[in-house]
């Protein structure tokens, strides 16, 4: 807490935060130590306030060529009636993210405020946007440290960056599809399967149900890789059409997050409702 506070106010320099996270990818963090700069993170900003009684439901994906399910799921389960407020991010190596796909429309615009982002889940149950200034600004400083220093890659820094944001959105319920592979950020199986592990813990210690599904990226997903073709590949899912594999991954993972939020007994009811 004390370095997380030093880092959000600027009163600890650079290189040293820069050093401490080299130690943390060196060393690793246990499940506790994960929790508490979570949760410390998550403390230096603001959090995504609750207006309504519905479910408020979310999920993320650690990316993989041809992902584009959360522009199909967060419709998808707007209309169960559920909130989905996915704050999203930008492309990392070379996939582009769920921000950089939806700018592919002229006009689409990412950076909304949280009076707009609560009004838009109130008109029509889900919204896809990136942070605001005041969600975890001390995740934006460490990433933009760790991004300059080689130290993307540590678990326990993954899973404090995603999870801190994710509940700043006050949520209910959570899905992580983690991918491994050769199309993938986490390249092995193993890997994959200790990220997960990080995530899940985290969420039970912190009050959030989370599910994490492995999913394999040793070739893309669906048919379409890039920024603009890949959002039209989504539209073609949600009228019906679009690559089986997408489809059957986007039912998969909005089946969990349904049973992990109680709204069905199982993934198989959920799916066929």
């Amino acid at each position: 807490r004390f370095m997380v506070e030093g880092l959000a106010s600027g009163s600890i320099p650079d290189y040293q935060i820069s050093a401490w996270a080299m130690a943390i990818l060196c060393r690793g963090m246990t499940d506790l130590e994960t929790f508490y700069l979570t949760d410390a993170m998550l403390d230096s900003g603001q959090r995504l306030e609750r207006t309504s009684q519905r479910l408020r439901l979310d999920k993320h994906s650690t990316g993989g060529l041809g992902d584009k399910v959360s522009l199909i799921l967060a419709p998808l389960l707007a209309v169960s009636e559920v909130e989905v407020p996915m704050l999203s991010g930008r492309g990392l190596g070379i996939t582009g993210g769920t921000l950089d796909k939806l700018e592919a429309y002229p006009g689409y615009r990412c950076d909304l405020d949280q009076a707009q982002i609560a009004k838009q889940l109130e008109d029509i149950g889900c919204v896809i946007c990136g942070t605001t200034p005041e969600i975890v600004p001390a995740d934006r400083k460490l990433y933009a440290l760790r991004d300059v220093t080689g130290t993307v890659p540590s678990i326990a820094l993954i899973t404090a960056s995603i999870m801190s944001k994710k509940l700043a959105g006050s949520l209910d319920a959570l899905v992580m599809d983690v991918k491994f592979g050769s199309g993938a950020f986490m390249p092995t199986l193993g890997a994959a399967r200790e990220l997960a592990s990080s995530l899940e813990a985290t969420g039970l210690r912190s009050g959030l149900a989370v599910r994490a599904v492995l999913s394999d990226m040793n070739q893309p997903l669906g048919r379409m890789v890039g920024n603009a073709v890949e959002a039209n590949e989504a539209v073609q899912v949600l009228q019906g059409g679009g690559p089986p594999d997408v489809r059957a991954l986007t039912l998969h993972l909005a089946a969990e997050l349904l049973v992990a939020a109680k709204r069905f007994p199982d993934r198989q009811t959920a799916i066929e409702t």
